[in-house]
């Protein structure tokens, strides 16, 4: 499995609010690492919006979906404020990226989610949920890759204020993350994880039983925190990036490797942390599915199928 770590994928599956919030308010931070200071807040928030609104699917999804040309370039000004021929840049590079997005990945969600179908006709196992979970990280690192290609072409664009700008945003996001999350006590940080946990299985299932309430209670309250290790991390990654973009030409290369390098080698007590945290909310999800009942096995299955039916009108547009 690959470790994205405060990724859209895994605030889906349940991880505590720390990961699941900078903005539910729009933030995930993919955090530390998996992305360069511009391209932050718009894969964030284009990763959320796709792979979180389709698979926590509304009535309004296809129409959120087809606004992502004038979401995405809002939160991108809300970083750096663009001048008229960024934003010119901006539209033009975002058509043959979410044509991109429409033929080649949704109908690899599509796919995932007839898997996830099949699979509620067995008794589901902690395993079959990681796998699950694993598809929506390999579609959330496709989308970082693609996105991060224009994004970078962009941040060369701009200017030594607008990348001022970008580092000072970042950290006072960082200060914000600091106050919110480490004042929390141990009781609170339980609480934040449970309301998350069930907020995520109810989006699924409706309504839980009490039974079902006491099986996540039991998993948040077996979470270790993260947050002090996640904010350490973010730090450092806010620190390197400052170097990066202050260098000479070529600086592109060098995000670009940094990026890889954080993503693939977090330190080892968040690994161990996220690991753990992981293992323990994917066995607990399949508890849950496990033991739905007449009317959650019918409200379940009718999510799915509305999904299937979105991705498949949403696969068959193109954006112009």
């Amino acid at each position: 499995m690959n470790h994205i770590y405060h990724s859209g994928a895994a605030r889906l599956f349940g991880v505590d609010k720390q990961s699941g919030r900078d903005d539910q308010r729009l933030a995930t931070t993919v955090s530390i690492g998996a992305q360069d200071a511009r391209s932050m807040r718009a894969l964030r928030t284009f990763c959320i919006l796709i792979v979180g609104l389709i698979l926590a699917s509304c009535s309004g999804t296809t129409f959120v979906y087809n606004r992502l040309d004038v979401i995405l370039p809002w939160y991108i000004d809300d970083y750096a404020d663009l001048n008229g021929h960024q934003d010119a840049y901006l539209d033009e590079v975002l058509v043959p990226f979410l044509n991109w997005h429409r033929q080649q990945e949704l109908p690899a969600y599509l796919s995932v989610i007839e898997d996830i179908d099949a699979h509620l006709n067995d008794t589901l196992t902690g395993a079959d949920v990681a796998e699950i979970f694993s598809e929506f990280e390999a579609a959330w690192l496709r989308i970082e890759a693609r996105g991060l290609d224009w994004l970078l072409d962009l941040g060369g664009q701009l200017s030594e204020k607008q990348m001022s700008n970008v580092i000072a945003a970042l950290w006072e996001r960082q200060e914000e993350f600091q106050e919110e999350y480490l004042e929390r006590d141990d009781a609170a940080f339980y609480e934040d994880s449970y309301d998350n946990l069930l907020d995520n299985v109810e989006e699924f299932l409706g309504r839980v039983s009490g039974a079902q309430r006491e099986q996540l209670r039991l998993a948040a309250n077996a979470l270790q925190r993260s947050d002090v290790e996640w904010l350490k991390e973010r730090a450092e990654w806010i620190e390197e990036l400052s170097v990066l973009l202050d260098s000479e030409p070529g600086w592109e290369r060098a995000v670009r490797d940094a990026v890889q390098q954080r993503r693939e080698n977090p330190s080892p007590e968040y690994r161990e942390i996220y690991t753990h945290n992981m293992t323990i909310i994917f066995n607990a999800v399949a508890t849950v599915v496990n033991s739905r009942s007449e009317r959650q096995d019918k409200y379940l299955r009718n999510r799915l199928a509305e999904l299937r039916e979105d991705l498949k009108t949403l696969a068959d547009q193109e954006v112009l």
